[in-house]
């Protein structure tokens, strides 16, 4: 009888093959890392981690990119329409570059604002618009659009009713349908470092022209808060907002 032979065995060797042995012909064996099981206390942990990372993340956002705001009157119709909620360049405001034709939020430092408008709100909706997960309602801003720059020489109105800029009378078709460019006349210079701001619906925007007897009629480049870029709700009233730079092309410089 023939001697029968072990059959030949291939592929990969298993696990034994390549297991080190210690002195002695001993196995070591090696040990795996036994994952701990999250507790309570942990779970809880990661969660306050990861609102405290966002919390910082939309603080920082809103101090430096970009910020929410709630819009409370009828100032601007209808480029901003009541209850609109907007987000503006936080940047913009920082950097200085703001032009004739933007839409500007600014804090409210010189009063323009009637007494007891400013009201107490909910301390969470109030916090979380500190940190800017939400619009800001506070009433503490204001909201225009940029007309005149430092230097401008800025008047109301022309033969034919018009706002003129250094002499350049200004189309705005931004203007709420059927209001004049303004029933009020005036006639200034802006200061270097200022800006001087009207609303859209002028008949209903207590804007520049409203403080020229005050003092106050100017708005201070510090106190900007950004430039608007988009109209975020309703979703039936999303829309980026641009710059009318055909309104002010041809204005010249100030001083010429």
């Amino acid at each position: 009888m023939a001697e029968q032979q072990e059959p030949e065995v291939t592929g990969t060797p298993g696990p034994s093959d390549d297991v080190p042995k210690a002195r002695g012909g001993r196995t070591r064996r090696r040990r795996g890392r036994e994952e701990k099981p999250t507790t309570g206390w942990g779970a809880v942990r990661e969660i306050l981690v990861v609102v405290v990372l966002a919390l910082l993340i939309a603080f920082v956002a809103k101090t430096f990119l970009i910020r929410g705001f709630f819009i409370p009157s009828g100032s601007m119709e209808q480029t901003l329409e009541l209850d609109d909620r907007i987000f503006v360049n936080v940047l913009d405001g920082r950097m200085g570059n703001i032009e004739r034709g933007d839409i500007v939020v600014f804090d409210d430092t010189q009063g323009w604002l009637p007494a007891g408008t400013q009201r107490a709100g909910n301390p969470v909706k109030s916090a979380l618009e500190f940190v800017g997960l939400l619009p800001d309602s506070s009433q503490q801003a204001l909201v225009k659009r940029v007309i005149g720059v430092g230097g401008d020489h800025v008047t109301c109105c022309d033969a034919s009713g018009k706002v003129t800029v250094n002499g350049k009378a200004l189309d705005e078709p931004y203007l709420y349908p059927g209001a004049s460019p303004s029933e009020i006349p005036f006639d200034v210079t802006v200061p270097d470092g200022e800006f001087f701001v009207l609303g859209d619906h002028r008949n209903a925007s207590a804007d520049s022209r409203y403080h020229i007897e005050t003092g106050t009629e100017f708005v201070k480049r510090e106190d900007i808060v950004g430039t608007a870029f988009v109209i975020a709700w309703p979703l039936d009233r999303f829309e980026f907002l641009h710059n009318p730079e055909e309104t002010f092309q041809d204005v010249p410089a100030a001083g010429k």
